[in-house]
Protein backbone atom coordinates (compact mmCIF):
# COMPACT_ATOMS: atom_id res chain seq x y z
CA UNK A 1 0.00 0.00 0.00
CA UNK A 2 1.38 3.35 -0.81
CA UNK A 3 2.01 5.76 1.84
CA UNK A 4 1.01 9.30 1.15
CA UNK A 5 3.83 11.98 1.71
CA UNK A 6 3.43 13.33 4.86
CA UNK A 7 2.05 17.38 4.88
CA UNK A 8 4.80 20.17 5.53
CA UNK A 9 5.10 22.16 8.39
CA UNK A 10 5.32 25.49 8.47
CA UNK A 11 8.66 27.42 8.86
CA UNK A 12 8.88 28.78 11.81
CA UNK A 13 10.26 32.16 10.09
CA UNK A 14 6.54 31.98 8.11
CA UNK A 15 4.63 33.40 11.33
CA UNK A 16 7.31 35.76 12.83
CA UNK A 17 6.38 38.88 10.82
CA UNK A 18 2.50 38.38 12.45
CA UNK A 19 4.10 37.97 15.79
CA UNK A 20 6.54 40.65 15.40
CA UNK A 21 3.57 43.17 14.17
CA UNK A 22 2.42 43.88 18.02
CA UNK A 23 6.07 45.11 18.82
CA UNK A 24 6.45 47.34 15.97
CA UNK A 25 3.11 49.46 16.50
CA UNK A 26 4.08 49.32 20.60
CA UNK A 27 7.21 50.66 19.58
CA UNK A 28 5.85 53.40 17.46
CA UNK A 29 3.45 54.39 20.40
CA UNK A 30 5.99 54.53 22.98
CA UNK A 31 8.33 57.35 20.74
CA UNK A 32 4.85 59.18 19.65
CA UNK A 33 4.42 59.31 23.54
CA UNK A 34 7.63 60.48 23.77
CA UNK A 35 7.59 63.54 21.00
CA UNK A 36 4.37 65.01 22.81
CA UNK A 37 5.68 64.62 26.44
CA UNK A 38 9.06 66.70 24.52
CA UNK A 39 6.60 69.23 22.99
CA UNK A 40 4.47 69.43 26.30
CA UNK A 41 7.42 70.34 28.14
CA UNK A 42 9.20 72.26 25.81
CA UNK A 43 11.30 74.90 27.41
CA UNK A 44 10.81 78.59 26.69
CA UNK A 45 14.26 78.72 25.79
CA UNK A 46 13.10 77.21 22.43
CA UNK A 47 10.81 79.84 21.55
CA UNK A 48 13.45 82.49 22.35
CA UNK A 49 15.73 80.76 20.20
CA UNK A 50 13.26 80.82 17.45
CA UNK A 51 12.42 84.44 17.76
CA UNK A 52 16.10 85.74 17.22
CA UNK A 53 16.95 83.32 14.57
CA UNK A 54 13.33 84.77 12.83
CA UNK A 55 14.84 88.06 13.28
CA UNK A 56 17.86 87.87 12.74
CA UNK A 57 18.77 88.53 16.37
CA UNK A 58 16.91 91.98 15.96
CA UNK A 59 14.30 90.84 18.49
CA UNK A 60 15.39 88.38 21.27
CA UNK A 61 13.72 87.26 24.83
CA UNK A 62 15.62 87.18 27.55
CA UNK A 63 16.15 85.23 30.58
CA UNK A 64 13.19 83.47 29.43
CA UNK A 65 10.98 81.51 31.90
CA UNK A 66 8.56 78.83 31.72
CA UNK A 67 6.82 76.43 28.65
CA UNK A 68 6.99 76.99 24.67
CA UNK A 69 3.41 77.13 25.78
CA UNK A 70 3.05 79.63 28.62
CA UNK A 71 6.40 81.54 29.90
CA UNK A 72 7.50 84.94 30.33
CA UNK A 73 11.21 86.88 28.99
CA UNK A 74 12.40 90.07 28.95
CA UNK A 75 12.34 91.43 25.19
CA UNK A 76 15.24 93.02 23.97
CA UNK A 77 15.46 95.63 20.62
CA UNK A 78 19.28 95.17 18.89
CA UNK A 79 21.26 96.28 16.11
CA UNK A 80 20.82 92.84 14.93
CA UNK A 81 24.15 90.27 14.45
CA UNK A 82 27.22 91.69 15.46
CA UNK A 83 25.68 95.11 16.91
CA UNK A 84 26.69 96.49 20.02
CA UNK A 85 23.41 98.31 20.52
CA UNK A 86 20.95 97.46 22.69
CA UNK A 87 17.97 98.17 24.82
CA UNK A 88 14.84 96.25 26.81
CA UNK A 89 11.58 96.92 27.14
CA UNK A 90 10.29 97.57 30.66
CA UNK A 91 9.27 94.62 33.22
CA UNK A 92 8.44 91.40 31.05
CA UNK A 93 6.65 89.75 28.44
CA UNK A 94 3.88 87.23 28.99
CA UNK A 95 2.96 84.77 26.48
CA UNK A 96 0.33 81.93 25.93
CA UNK A 97 0.83 79.46 22.54
CA UNK A 98 -2.12 76.82 22.01
CA UNK A 99 -2.26 75.20 18.64
CA UNK A 100 -5.48 75.26 16.75
CA UNK A 101 -6.84 73.92 13.29
CA UNK A 102 -4.26 75.04 11.06
CA UNK A 103 -2.85 77.82 13.24
CA UNK A 104 -1.10 78.96 16.48
CA UNK A 105 -2.67 81.49 18.43
CA UNK A 106 -0.75 83.39 20.75
CA UNK A 107 -1.92 85.76 23.73
CA UNK A 108 1.06 88.51 24.57
CA UNK A 109 0.86 90.70 27.33
CA UNK A 110 3.72 93.34 28.37
CA UNK A 111 3.88 94.60 31.89
CA UNK A 112 4.40 98.13 30.82
CA UNK A 113 2.66 98.48 27.44
CA UNK A 114 -0.77 97.07 27.13
CA UNK A 115 -3.35 98.36 29.18
CA UNK A 116 -5.96 97.40 26.92
CA UNK A 117 -5.69 93.49 27.61
CA UNK A 118 -3.22 90.82 25.98
CA UNK A 119 -2.53 91.49 22.11
CA UNK A 120 -3.74 88.52 19.94
CA UNK A 121 -2.28 86.91 17.06
CA UNK A 122 -2.94 84.17 14.56
CA UNK A 123 0.03 82.31 12.63
CA UNK A 124 -1.13 80.15 9.89
CA UNK A 125 0.97 78.11 7.66
CA UNK A 126 0.42 78.14 3.77
CA UNK A 127 1.94 76.59 1.20
CA UNK A 128 5.57 78.13 0.45
CA UNK A 129 4.74 80.44 3.74
CA UNK A 130 2.69 81.55 6.66
CA UNK A 131 0.64 84.24 7.69
CA UNK A 132 0.82 86.32 10.75
CA UNK A 133 -2.61 88.29 11.66
CA UNK A 134 -2.59 90.39 14.85
CA UNK A 135 -6.48 91.35 16.63
CA UNK A 136 -7.34 94.52 16.54
CA UNK A 137 -6.06 96.26 19.69
CA UNK A 138 -4.10 99.13 21.53
CA UNK A 139 -0.76 99.51 22.84
CA UNK A 140 1.79 102.17 24.55
CA UNK A 141 5.39 101.04 23.98
CA UNK A 142 8.05 103.58 25.22
CA UNK A 143 10.12 105.56 22.44
CA UNK A 144 13.54 104.95 24.47
CA UNK A 145 12.99 101.09 23.03
CA UNK A 146 14.07 101.92 19.64
CA UNK A 147 17.83 103.33 20.54
CA UNK A 148 18.36 99.15 20.36
CA UNK A 149 18.51 99.27 16.69
CA UNK A 150 20.91 101.45 15.64
CA UNK A 151 21.63 103.73 13.53
CA UNK A 152 20.13 106.44 13.63
CA UNK A 153 17.89 105.80 16.84
CA UNK A 154 20.99 105.34 19.05
CA UNK A 155 22.53 108.62 18.22
CA UNK A 156 19.05 110.74 18.23
CA UNK A 157 18.19 108.85 21.99
CA UNK A 158 14.24 109.30 21.24
CA UNK A 159 12.13 109.60 24.54
CA UNK A 160 8.16 109.97 24.71
CA UNK A 161 5.50 107.59 24.02
CA UNK A 162 4.44 105.44 21.11
CA UNK A 163 0.87 104.52 20.50
CA UNK A 164 0.13 101.62 18.81
CA UNK A 165 -3.31 101.05 16.79
CA UNK A 166 -3.91 98.04 14.38
CA UNK A 167 -6.88 97.59 12.13
CA UNK A 168 -6.76 94.01 9.92
CA UNK A 169 -3.57 94.05 10.33
CA UNK A 170 -1.50 91.15 8.73
CA UNK A 171 1.52 90.04 7.23
CA UNK A 172 2.04 87.12 4.91
CA UNK A 173 5.10 85.28 3.71
CA UNK A 174 5.05 83.75 0.34
CA UNK A 175 7.65 82.58 -1.83
CA UNK A 176 10.09 84.70 -0.05
CA UNK A 177 8.27 87.53 -0.64
CA UNK A 178 6.20 89.40 1.68
CA UNK A 179 3.14 91.59 1.90
CA UNK A 180 1.08 93.76 4.35
CA UNK A 181 -2.41 93.82 4.60
CA UNK A 182 -4.82 96.22 6.92
CA UNK A 183 -3.47 99.20 8.45
CA UNK A 184 -1.82 100.36 11.43
CA UNK A 185 -0.99 104.36 13.50
CA UNK A 186 1.39 104.66 15.27
CA UNK A 187 1.31 108.11 17.67
CA UNK A 188 4.57 109.49 18.77
CA UNK A 189 3.52 111.86 21.90
CA UNK A 190 6.22 114.31 23.61
CA UNK A 191 9.29 113.73 21.80
CA UNK A 192 12.26 114.46 22.69
CA UNK A 193 15.60 113.55 21.83
CA UNK A 194 19.42 114.16 23.49
CA UNK A 195 20.82 115.69 20.55
CA UNK A 196 18.35 118.96 21.23
CA UNK A 197 18.10 121.30 24.11
CA UNK A 198 14.49 121.72 23.08
CA UNK A 199 11.69 119.46 24.57
CA UNK A 200 9.63 118.06 23.85
CA UNK A 201 10.06 118.32 20.16
CA UNK A 202 6.58 117.76 19.18
CA UNK A 203 4.34 114.89 18.50
CA UNK A 204 3.67 112.87 15.18
CA UNK A 205 1.78 110.36 13.74
CA UNK A 206 2.88 107.34 11.35
CA UNK A 207 0.31 105.89 9.17
CA UNK A 208 0.65 102.31 7.19
CA UNK A 209 -1.80 101.14 4.49
CA UNK A 210 -1.10 97.46 3.50
CA UNK A 211 -2.54 96.43 -0.45
CA UNK A 212 -0.53 95.58 -3.22
CA UNK A 213 1.62 98.10 -2.50
CA UNK A 214 2.14 99.44 0.92
CA UNK A 215 2.41 102.94 1.96
CA UNK A 216 3.42 104.81 4.79
CA UNK A 217 2.57 108.82 5.51
CA UNK A 218 4.41 110.61 8.21
CA UNK A 219 2.87 113.82 9.79
CA UNK A 220 3.05 116.37 12.62
CA UNK A 221 0.31 116.91 15.24
CA UNK A 222 2.11 119.56 16.63
CA UNK A 223 5.51 120.93 18.38
CA UNK A 224 8.24 123.07 16.62
CA UNK A 225 10.18 120.54 15.04
CA UNK A 226 7.81 119.94 11.75
CA UNK A 227 8.38 116.15 10.10
CA UNK A 228 6.22 114.99 7.11
CA UNK A 229 6.73 112.35 4.30
CA UNK A 230 5.69 109.47 2.11
CA UNK A 231 7.48 106.20 1.22
CA UNK A 232 5.98 102.97 -0.11
CA UNK A 233 7.51 99.23 -0.77
CA UNK A 234 8.95 98.79 -3.85
CA UNK A 235 9.94 94.46 -3.85
CA UNK A 236 10.72 94.18 -0.21
CA UNK A 237 12.26 97.59 0.31
CA UNK A 238 10.94 100.98 1.89
CA UNK A 239 11.77 104.25 -0.18
CA UNK A 240 10.62 106.98 1.55
CA UNK A 241 10.95 111.12 1.08
CA UNK A 242 10.73 113.65 3.30
CA UNK A 243 11.62 116.62 5.37
CA UNK A 244 12.30 118.32 8.30
CA UNK A 245 12.14 122.09 9.46
CA UNK A 246 12.10 123.94 12.73
CA UNK A 247 9.04 126.27 13.42
CA UNK A 248 10.34 130.24 12.72
CA UNK A 249 13.13 131.96 15.16
CA UNK A 250 13.49 128.16 16.53
CA UNK A 251 15.83 127.12 13.50
CA UNK A 252 19.10 127.47 15.70
CA UNK A 253 18.09 125.44 19.02
CA UNK A 254 17.03 122.65 16.59
CA UNK A 255 20.18 123.29 14.33
CA UNK A 256 22.20 119.98 15.06
CA UNK A 257 19.11 117.88 15.22
CA UNK A 258 18.18 119.34 11.87
CA UNK A 259 21.80 117.97 10.86
CA UNK A 260 21.31 114.51 11.66
CA UNK A 261 18.11 113.93 10.23
CA UNK A 262 19.03 114.83 6.76
CA UNK A 263 20.51 116.36 3.65
CA UNK A 264 20.23 120.36 4.32
CA UNK A 265 18.83 122.34 2.05
CA UNK A 266 18.45 126.30 3.54
CA UNK A 267 16.13 125.95 6.58
CA UNK A 268 15.07 122.21 5.59
CA UNK A 269 16.61 118.93 6.29
CA UNK A 270 15.52 116.04 3.21
CA UNK A 271 15.04 113.08 4.80
CA UNK A 272 15.52 110.18 2.01
CA UNK A 273 16.69 106.21 2.11
CA UNK A 274 15.68 102.98 0.33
Amino acid sequence: MRRRPAARRPRADAAAPAGRAPWGWALAGVLLGLLLTTLLAAPARWLAAGVAQASGGVVQLAEPQGSLWSGSARLLLTGGAGSQDRSALPGRVHWRLRPGWGALALRLNADCCTPAGPLGLRLSPRWGGARLALADAHSVWPAALLAGLGTPFNTLQPQGELNLSTQALALQWQAGRASVQGQADVTLRQLSSRVATLRPLGSYRVQLRGGDTPTLALSTLEGPLRLSGEGQWVGQRLRFQGEASAEPGLEGALANLLNLLGRRQGERALMSFG
